[in-house]
C-alpha cells in the first residue's frame, strides 16, 4: 500500500508530547521525514525514540526566532525542502480579568502567536506548491471559558491566520488550514484533571460524544489537512472536540 507521505519533509513543532507526539509518530508511519522540535533536550531525546523512523529532533523554543532558524537550516542541510508544517508548539496558561499581568500576556503571546507566525514564515523559502500547513487551533477561540480570555485570544488569533494566510499563499499552491482540538487526555490534561476533582465528568457531561478525545484522534485529523485527501480545503478550522463546539 502507497504511504500518503513517503519521502516527504514534516515539521512539528512541540511535538515531545501529546499531539504533537501522537502526529509526529502517524507521520512517520505514513513514511514521512519527521522532524520534532521541543524546549527540553532529554523530552526530545525520548520523543525520537518513540516516534522512530528516523525522526529527527532540533531543541529549541519557537518563541525564539534564532532556534527556528536553526531548525529550518538543518532541513535545508538535510533535504532542501519542507513539504508540511504542523505549527502545534503552544502553552494554555489561565488567569481571571482582574489579575491578568504583563508576563502572562507576554508568555502566551510570544508562544502561540509570534512561535506560529515565525514557524510557518521561516519554513516558506522551503516550499513550494502542493505544500500544507496545519495550524494549532482550539475550541476555546470560539468559547468563552472563564480565565481563559487571553489564551482564547491567541487561539482566535491563529484561526484568523488560516483565513489570511489562504489568501496570502494561492498563489504559491500552498494550502493552510486549522484543527482545533477539544478536550483531549493528553498527559497536560491528565495533570489537570488529577489536580480537579469532579472536572472530568463535568467535561464529559458537556461533550456531545460523553468523552475525551484521544491524541491519535487529532493526530489523523491532521494528516487529513496535511493530505491531498484535502486538496480544495482551505482557510478552514476542523474542530475534533465530540462536538462540543458545533453542539
Amino acid at each position: 500500500m502507497t504511504k500518503r507521505f513517503e519521502n516527504k519533509v514534516v515539521v512539528i513543532t512541540g511535538g515531545t508530547d501529546g499531539i504533537g507526539l501522537a502526529t509526529a509518530r502517524a507521520f512517520a508511519a505514513e513514511g514521512a521525514h519527521v522532524y520534532v522540535t521541543g524546549r527540553r533536550q532529554d523530552r526530545l531525546d525520548a520523543a525520537l525514540g518513540d516516534i522512530g523512523q528516523g525522526a529527527v529532533g532540533v531543541q529549541g523554543d519557537v518563541s525564539n526566532p534564532a532556534d527556528l532558524d536553526r531548525l529550518y537550516a538543518a532541513i535545508q542541510q538535510d533535504h532542501g525542502r519542507v513539504d508540511v508544517v504542523f505549527a502545534n508548539a503552544g502553552v494554555s496558561e489561565s488567569a481571571p480579568i482582574g489579575a491578568i499581568d504583563e508576563d502572562h500576556i507576554d508568555r502566551l503571546f510570544a508562544i502561540n502567536v509570534k512561535g506560529t507566525i515565525f514557524t510557518v514564515q521561516k519554513a516558506l523559502p522551503l516550499m513550494s506548491a502542493g505544500g500544507a500547513v496545519v495550524l494549532a487551533g482550539s475550541g476555546a477561540g470560539s468559547k468563552g471559558f472563564p480565565s481563559l480570555s487571553v489564551y482564547s485570544a491567541t487561539k482566535a488569533a491563529i484561526r484568523s491566520f488560516a483565513r489570511t494566510w489562504t489568501t496570502d499563499l494561492k498563489s504559491r499552491g500552498i494550502r493552510v488550514n486549522t484543527v482545533s482540538a477539544g478536550m483531549a487526555l493528553t498527559p497536560a490534561m491528565q495533570i489537570y484533571l488529577q489536580n480537579n476533582a469532579g472536572l472530568e465528568d463535568w467535561m464529559k457531561q458537556m461533550i456531545p460524544f460523553g468523552r475525551l478525545g484521544e491524541p491519535d484522534e487529532i493526530a489523523r485529523a491532521v494528516l487529513f489537512l496535511a493530505s491531498q485527501d484535502s486538496s480544495f480545503v482551505g482557510g478552514e478550522e476542523l474542530l475534533v472536540d465530540g462536538g462540543f463546539v458545533a453542539v
